[in-house]
This record gives C-alpha cells, structure tokens and sequence, in this order.
C-alpha cells in the first residue's frame, strides 16, 4: 500500500521535532547559563507563564532585539535562597576565592546554585550575596554596592580583586570547570570574551526585567533608612 506524501511528510516533521526537543534537553546546563555563552533559548518554553519578553537594544546596531526574560519568582529562588542560608552556615574558613553575586538576579542565581553545588565537593568558594541587607563593603576589599552591581567580582585570598570574564575563569578552576574558560586567557580570545561579557552587564538588569540601576539603588537606600530608623541608628 502506498503512503500518502502529507502523511510521510507529517512522520518526518515529527522526527525532526523530537531530535530537536532531545537535543535541547541534552544540551550542557553549563554552557547554556554561563554569560560567555549566553543562549536565552535554553531557559523554558515562551508560552511559560513566568517568562516575558524584553527589549534587548544592540549597542552597534540601535535595533530591538526581543529577549526572553524572567518577571518573577520562580522554583529557582526557592532552591536560591536554601543556598543563601547553607552558605552562612556553613560558609568555608580556608576559602581561596570569594564570589560578589547578585542574589536577586534570577538568571545570575542558576550559575551560582552550579558553582555552589559543585563547592560543596571544593570548599574553596565563599560565597557574599551583594543584595543582602548585611553586605558589608568594609569586608570585601571596600567594594559598594553600586560597583559590585556593575560586573561580577570576585576576591583572591590573597585579597587581589578580580573581574569580568577573568573572575568566571578563576572560580570555575577552584571547582574543577577550569577548562571551560582556560581559552579565555589568550588573545584575541580573551579580549572578546569581556566585550561580549560586558554587553551582558550592561543590560542585565533589562534582560531579567528589573528597573534601572539608579532606581534599584534608591530603593536600597530607602530600605536601609527604614531599617535604621526602626533601630535609631545612624545610615
């Protein structure tokens, strides 16, 4: 019996969807969430209902580019914030770098929660939420909050500050991912990586569908003023 050629064509675009769908559910979670090789594709469906979709300006070009952002909270925060409390309590003393991560940062939280469960083997991350009501400038090499908000940091032992591409680069090596940025330390590859890194940075705070920054720090402001207030103390 012969088959009919929109019933062939039907089975063929099947099995093509279903190698797509493999391929995405096999595709590393490391190099998905990883800013160096950003890939929005990766992160849930677009019907998702927590998921919108934000402008995403190309700095060259001027044009809008439609990106996938998350608008509010998700299973991840939860997972996120059981981290935050295991850090504090079991916060490594012989730590050989320490990590300034946004904790209110969705998208920044996915690569922190791998590095953290990955530490747990390690032990030589610790681990500072920037956005916590406790950070303390004083103790992470004068860094505020402001500039810590602008690119990832992150603290030596020896007390050297680290940035950019080169601060993904040195904590991966203490958890044993070192390869995934060691092409990172050459030319031109190296000076790439931070621009793309620092497209990334600078619209974060649009891509995860958060206000700008000097709106994000007056908020702080005023919180830390309520606080005070509350405890008659001095800001």
């Amino acid at each position: 019996m012969q088959i009919p050629k929109s019933s062939m064509a039907l089975r063929g675009a099947a099995r093509a969807g279903g190698a797509c769908i493999e391929r995405q559910r096999t595709t590393p979670f490391l190099l998905s969430s990883s800013p160096l090789f950003f890939r929005v594709r990766s992160l849930h469906s677009p019907s998702h209902p927590l998921l919108r979709f934000t402008s995403f300006p190309n700095p060259k070009t001027g044009f809008k580019y439609q990106i996938r952002a998350i608008q509010e909270v998700t299973a991840d925060t939860v997972k996120s914030q059981k981290g935050k409390e295991d850090d504090e309590q079991n916060s490594p003393q012989n730590w050989k770098i320490k990590m300034l991560y946004d904790g209110d940062c969705p998208l920044c939280m996915r690569e922190v929660d791998m590095l953290r469960e990955r530490n747990k083997q390690y032990g030589t991350i610790k681990f500072v939420d920037i956005s916590s009501d406790d950070y303390s400038p004083e103790e992470n090499q004068g860094l505020d909050y402001k500039t810590v908000m602008g690119r990832i940091h992150a603290i030596l032992s020896d007390g050297t500050v680290v940035t950019d591409v080169e601060a993904f680069r040195k904590l991966y090596e203490q958890v044993g991912l070192g390869w995934v940025y060691a092409i990172t330390k050459y030319e031109p590859i190296a000076t790439i990586a931070d621009s793309i890194y620092g497209v990334w940075a600078k619209y974060r705070l649009q891509i995860t569908g958060r206000p700008p920054l000097e709106e994000v720090l007056e908020t702080r402001r005023k919180k830390k003023a309520d606080i005070c207030n509350d405890n008659n103390c001095k800001i």
